[in-house]
């Protein structure tokens, strides 16, 4: 009898709580059993490893092996426990030394022939597993996700690769930890909008304080174009956030790109789209397109269009910034930290108040139509601004000088870093103390935001939000107070009948 003991990790969400695999061989007929509540791909292992280890020439015990995944309370999912069921089973039949076992962890699906195929999740194992200061073997493809975060990666091709490595033929240099060089943002560039002076402002001020936007207006007016120059516009990535995204990239099992690191996420569902697309989910769940835009941007185009129950389900990651997926074996919590674009026609026609159109919605068809979006979804989006048609004369002939995106980038990233010093986090979430300690106003300001809270019939929720938009508006100004005329401002990107939209560059 002989046993074997070897580390790896599960895959829950974005965590990866730490598995041992114990491999036990003992007298009797031969079988191969795997216990601790494992799923379908991980019982199919025993035959990608009996396929394996005789492919790469090893002896097969013909003893009763036993692979015990612990806890055994906890689902195993996948083929990420193939290497360490393989090794584990040549450690027991004394084919391998077990020397140095104890200090690594294993991750790797397995071919027929022995050759070590990529997994999900390898980025969270690794952010783990160097925090406990242990040595992790992976697939030659997981390498350059894993060496982010950990120098303690060795990338193998196959099986013989590893068990060359333990035997001391052969060592397996450790991946260098490399970070890639931010790529330059191939984004559209907000300088080919021509006119829209009032949105573009909305858009910089979304930008700089993290804010919710939705455009209103006539079909063809630009709403889509404005919101595909955002990312460009948002403050550059941290490391920290980098990793966030690369790690919903890795659950979901997409290569490692190099080419998209630090670039912040753009996803743009279609209307047709169902809850779980949007949220994620299955029996398994997985991440859905709120936590694929995490530190990104969510635009959704044609918003009354979408399934008034898909819509709502965004209300939770608007307000906590994460998404909680339940079902009845399993709980999982994923990132969804994303600014919320959306777009809208006025009306089923899209020509109400447009003076080129011609509308023939009635009063009650219009109510029907903006009634599919909720009073407190819209309650969440803090600009709601509208777009209309630019002056004939803007589309003629070459165009004229405006504003990059870089440019504009450089302003908001200025007031983004003012704003994590000041608070330590973006002006759309604060909230307690530091709402009421930074964004204060005089008299004049306080009386101004009361008249409209009674006008319009404000929630607690809008006029908390509509502080935050003047906070932002007051920062990409450079002043430390906010004055009325930014409040103004902030109460116009709100759809408040205060000032005109051509008051709203309050700068």
């Amino acid at each position: 009898m002989s046993v074997a003991i070897l580390r790896s990790r599960a895959q829950i969400g974005t965590t990866a709580p730490p598995v041992t695999i114990e491999v036990f061989l003992s007298g009797g007929l031969p079988a191969f059993s795997v216990v601790g509540m494992p799923e379908t791909a991980v019982r199919e292992s025993k035959d990608r490893v009996r396929g394996a280890l005789l492919s790469s020439e090893f002896r097969f015990p013909l003893e009763r092996i036993i692979v015990s995944l612990g806890p055994a309370d906890m689902r195993k999912s996948g083929g990420r426990f193939d290497l360490a069921i393989a090794l584990g089973i040549l450690v027991a039949s004394k084919q391998v030394p077990a020397a140095l076992l104890d200090s690594f962890e294993f991750y790797g699906e397995l071919a027929l022939n022995g050759a070590l195929r990529p997994v999900p999740g390898v980025l969270c194992a690794a952010l783990k597993a160097d925090a406990d200061a242990r040595n992790i073997i992976v697939p030659r493809e997981n390498a350059a996700e894993a060496a982010l975060v950990s120098e303690r990666v060795h990338a193998a091709g196959s099986l013989l690769d590893v068990c060359a490595h333990f035997r001391r033929v052969q060592a397996i240099t450790p991946a260098l930890r490399v970070e890639p060089e931010p790529a330059a943002a191939e984004v559209p560039d907000i300088a080919d909008v021509r006119g829209q002076r009032h949105a573009k402002y909305a858009l910089e001020v979304a930008a700089a304080g993290g804010h919710n936007l939705l455009f209103v207006g006539p079909p063809g007016t630009g709403k889509s174009m404005l919101a595909a120059r955002l990312p460009g516009i948002l403050p550059p990535m941290s490391k920290e956030e980098a990793l966030e995204t690369a790690a919903i990239d890795s659950v979901l099992g997409m290569p490692f790109n190099a080419k998209r690191w630090r670039l912040r996420p753009f996803r743009a569902p279609h209307h047709t789209a169902s809850a779980p697309a949007l949220v994620g989910g299955g029996s398994d769940p997985r991440p859905g397109e709120v936590s694929r835009a995490h530190n990104g941007v969510l635009f959704l185009d044609e918003l009354p269009e979408f399934s008034r129950h898909v819509l709502e389900v965004l209300r939770e990651p608007l307000e906590s910034g994460q998404i909680t997926i339940s079902r009845a074996r399993r709980q999982n919590d994923f990132p969804a930290a994303f600014q919320l674009v959306a777009a809208m026609n006025p009306c089923p026609c899209g020509y109400l108040g447009d003076l080129r159109g011609d509308c023939a919605c009635s009063a009650e068809r219009v109510r029907a139509y903006r009634s599919r979006i909720s009073g407190p979804l819209l309650d969440r989006i803090d600009l709601q601004v509208e777009v209309g048609r630019p002056a004939p004369e803007l589309l003629r002939g070459p165009s004229p000088a405006a504003e990059t995106s870089r440019e504009v980038q450089q302003r908001v990233a200025a007031a983004h870093a003012l704003q994590l010093h000041r608070q330590g986090t973006s002006n759309a979430r604060l909230a307690g103390k530091l709402l009421a300690r930074h964004c204060e106003l005089d008299v004049r300001g306080w009386q101004m935001l009361d008249d409209a809270a009674d006008k319009f019939a404000l929630s607690v929720r809008s006029y908390q939000r509509i502080l935050r938009v003047s906070r932002t508006i007051a920062d990409l100004a450079g002043t430390a107070a906010i004055r009325a005329d930014q409040l103004a401002a902030a109460l116009a990107m709100r759809g408040l009948a205060v000032t005109k939209p051509g008051q709203g560059d309050a700068r």
